[in-house]
């Protein structure tokens, strides 16, 4: 088994065909061919289902660790590179997007001020597409949401958010000061689906009011409950960070008590080191935090 033939199964999963993943690898598909057979052979296996044109069960196995090999592979080169000078490399780093959209700026400038060689790759999603990546290698940490249940990942707090309700002008619990999770039973509300992190807190904390939260819809992605919100579709329980501060409409942002804040924390894989570049982006993620917290409204930075 050799990297050459991790590479091309690797690219074929990414890819689809023998001749796309030839192309990525800058070879021809007789190469990719010959790579994948051999190691079906070595394995013991069928690894690339060609009839189907996809990867067996075995494949997919096969695909998860070499990507993290690569990971590893990646990582060393990087590692060894920042012993003999400043800081180099590639770092893939997810955020979920509501936190993208306020924290990313500020981290792309540091990053080029601070460590120029240092490429950084961002990719948006929210925490339930992002873990599978993490965990498979696909990007290198994840900005995102507690609880992450992933037994391969790792996660340190990074901040905590306050919770505010959006709920547009006309709506009955626009005029409040504040309100209640009781108060909220009484109304239908946008909410994320059961078992996603906001979603959890929320019915934890109607349980202990001896209350049941009633969806008008259910969406996943606090980006698009947002949208929704603002567009007058509903009342939602969101991030404050959710509602940009240049951002004006018909709604109101009512605080909630009874709710614990939303907690975002810095996901790694459970087992092997970050890289250099890797653990360079954690540092100046955790500083850019504390500066912006002030700015922030109700970001509260996790202690370091």
């Amino acid at each position: 088994m050799d990297l050459r033939q991790l590479a091309a199964l690797v690219a074929v999963a990414e890819h689809g065909t023998f001749s796309a993943a030839a192309d990525s690898l800058h070879t021809v598909q007789s190469n990719v061919s010959t790579h994948v057979a051999r190691l079906e052979r070595e394995l013991g296996t069928t690894l690339v289902d060609r009839s189907a044109g996809r990867l067996t069960e075995e494949g997919e196995l096969v695909v998860a660790r070499a990507r993290r090999v690569q990971a590893e592979l990646d990582a060393l080169a990087a590692d060894v590179a920042s012993l003999r000078h400043e800081v180099e490399g590639t770092t893939r780093v997810g955020v979920i997007g509501t936190t993208a959209r306020w924290l990313v700026p500020t981290l792309l400038t540091a990053m080029e001020a601070r460590h120029p060689k240092v490429a950084v790759a961002v990719l948006e999603g929210n925490t339930s597409t992002l873990l599978p990546q993490l965990a498979g290698g696909r990007i290198d940490l994840g900005v995102i949401n507690y609880p992450a249940i992933d037994p391969e990942i790792v996660v340190e707090p990074l901040f905590d958010e306050d919770l505010i309700v959006v709920a547009p002008l006309g709506h009955p619990l626009a005029d409040a000061v504040e309100l209640s999770v009781a108060d909220l039973a009484a109304h239908e509300l946008i909410l994320p689906p059961p078992g996603a992190s906001i979603r959890v807190d929320l019915d934890r904390a109607a349980a202990e009011a001896g209350v049941t939260l009633v969806p008008k819809a259910e969406l996943d992605g606090i980006r698009l409950i947002a949208s929704m919100a603002f567009e007058g579709y509903g009342a939602a329980v969101l991030p404050s960070t959710a509602v940009p501060r240049w951002l004006r409409g018909d709604f109101r942002m009512i605080p909630v008590k009874g709710v614990a804040p939303r907690r975002v924390g810095i996901g790694h894989r459970r087992r092997g080191l970050p890289s250099a570049p890797t653990r360079a982006v954690t540092e100046v993620l955790r500083e850019v935090v504390r500066e912006r917290a002030a700015e922030k409204r109700g970001i509260h930075p996790s202690p370091s």
